[in-house]
């Protein structure tokens, strides 16, 4: 097992929710609007950080759009290296994704896989007119194309470097950090 060191904070709970806010403003300015814009979170916490968008759009523009969670075991590349019989959970999109404009939302960007592994989940779904990602994390290496359409923040780290995100229900305390890998 890896043994992880606190190195600095990156984000304190106050930051995080700038970020957040934000980043649901300019996805109103993008779209023009909200019409057709649905949410989907990757979980574990791009779900939790999914409904917060939810609600600040809702804030701005008095209007509920929908969310939703994406599981992505089944859909990552190294599935058999995971376990023999890995974990896997329903993907829950209350909403037709033909047509809408997707905003994908996840805690962080690295290599791409998670990100590729999602678009394929949402295709499972339907044929979406668009999909969007937003990060609050982009911390670079990636292995395949993708860029955020969205960033709350950009860290440049190493390879023996992880970034955590931490957000209630999954954990005590709300904010990002950055780890070495000892």
């Amino acid at each position: 097992m890896q043994q992880l060191r606190q190195k600095a904070q990156i984000m304190d709970g106050s930051a995080l929710s700038r970020a957040l806010m934000r980043m649901s403003h300019q996805i109103v300015e993008k779209n023009r609007g909200i019409q057709d814009v649905c949410l989907a979170g990757i979980l574990r916490r791009g779900a939790v950080l999914a409904e917060q968008v939810q609600r600040n759009i809702e804030t701005i523009e008095g209007v509920r759009i929908p969310c939703g969670s994406l599981d992505i075991g089944f859909y990552r590349d190294d599935l058999s290296q995971l376990a023999e019989a890995p974990l896997l959970r329903r993907c829950e999109l209350p909403f037709d994704v033909t047509g809408k404009t997707i905003v994908l939302v996840d805690d962080v960007l690295y290599t791409g896989r998670t990100t590729r592994a999602a678009i394929e989940a949402i295709f499972t779904a339907g044929r979406p007119r668009a999909i969007q990602l937003l990060v609050l994390i982009d911390r670079g290496h990636r292995e395949l194309p993708f860029r955020a359409d969205y960033v709350g923040k950009n860290i440049p780290t190493s390879h023996s470097e992880l970034v955590e995100v931490r957000v209630p229900p999954y954990d005590a305390e709300t904010g990002v950090w950055l780890m070495d890998i000892a």
